[in-house]
C-alpha cells in the first residue's frame, strides 16, 4: 500500500519492446529494496524483478499496459516514485493501492503565483465514482478534488506538489494514470449491491438486512 507523496522523481533507463518490462534509474532510493518489492511508478504498483546498482527493472502485465500511460514512457523520462509504507510510517495522504483505474488527460492549467489549479478529463465510468473535496491519486500523487466538472475533475495544487513531482512540468494534453479512492469505490458497490432489487434504501431496507 501507499500513500500518494512521493519520494523521489526518477529517470526512467529503458522500456521494453511491446511495453513487458520497465527499467528505472531509483537512485538514492534503491537503499533497502529487494527483490520482489512493491514499488508504485507514477501511480502503479510494480514489482522489482531485478536490481544492479540503483537500476531497477520492473514487470509490466498485460492489465497495467491497457490501464495506464507507461508503455509511452521513453528512456529519460521522468517518473514519480513510491516504496510502499511501512506499517510504522505516517500517513499523510490517502489509501492509495497502486491500481490504476484508467487514463485521464490534462485539460487545462491555471497558474495561481506558486500555485495551480489544474483540471483533468476523465470518462464517465470514472468521473461518477468520484466525489468533491474527496482524494485521488494522479500520476501516484494524493490530491484532493476540488469541484467536479462535466468532463473531468479540478484539484489545487501546492509548490511542493509542484516541485517535488512530476506534475509541475505536465503540459495540456497529457495523458495521466488516474487510481479512485478506494473506499468511495467500496461504499458506492455496497450502496449498488443493497439497491440492485430497485428498492429504496431506507432505515427500514437497512434493518431488515442486518445493520
Amino acid at each position: 500500500m501507499f500513500t500518494g507523496l512521493i519520494e523521489s522523481v526518477c529517470s526512467v533507463r529503458s522500456v521494453s519492446a511491446g511495453g513487458g518490462a520497465l527499467v528505472v534509474d531509483l537512485g538514492e532510493l534503491v537503499d533497502g529494496c529487494r527483490l520482489g518489492d512493491s514499488i508504485a511508478i507514477n501511480g502503479a504498483c510494480l514489482t522489482v524483478t531485478n536490481l544492479a546498482g540503483s537500476i531497477a527493472t520492473f514487470g509490466l502485465s498485460a492489465e497495467t499496459l491497457a490501464k495506464s500511460t507507461l508503455a509511452q514512457l521513453k528512456p529519460m523520462d521522468k517518473v514519480n516514485v513510491e516504496r510502499a509504507m511501512k506499517a510504522t510510517d505516517r500517513f499523510g495522504g490517502h489509501i492509495v493501492q497502486g491500481h490504476v483505474d484508467g487514463v485521464g488527460t490534462v485539460k487545462a492549467v491555471k497558474q495561481l503565483g506558486e500555485f495551480a489549479d489544474w483540471e483533468f478529463a476523465v470518462g464517465a465510468d470514472l468521473l461518477e465514482q468520484m466525489v468533491s473535496k474527496g482524494s485521488v491519486a494522479i500520476d501516484g500523487v494524493s490530491l484532493t478534488i476540488a469541484s467536479l466538472e462535466p468532463e473531468g475533475f479540478r484539484v489545487a495544487a501546492i509548490p511542493e506538489t509542484l516541485a517535488r513531482t512530476t506534475l509541475g512540468a505536465a503540459r495540456i494534453g497529457q495523458r495521466v494514470n488516474v487510481e479512485i479512492d478506494i473506499i468511495v469505490k467500496v461504499v458506492r458497490r455496497q450502496l449498488e449491491t443493497l439497491t440492485q432489487d430497485g428498492q429504496s434504501l431506507t432505515i427500514e431496507r437497512l434493518r431488515e438486512l442486518g445493520f
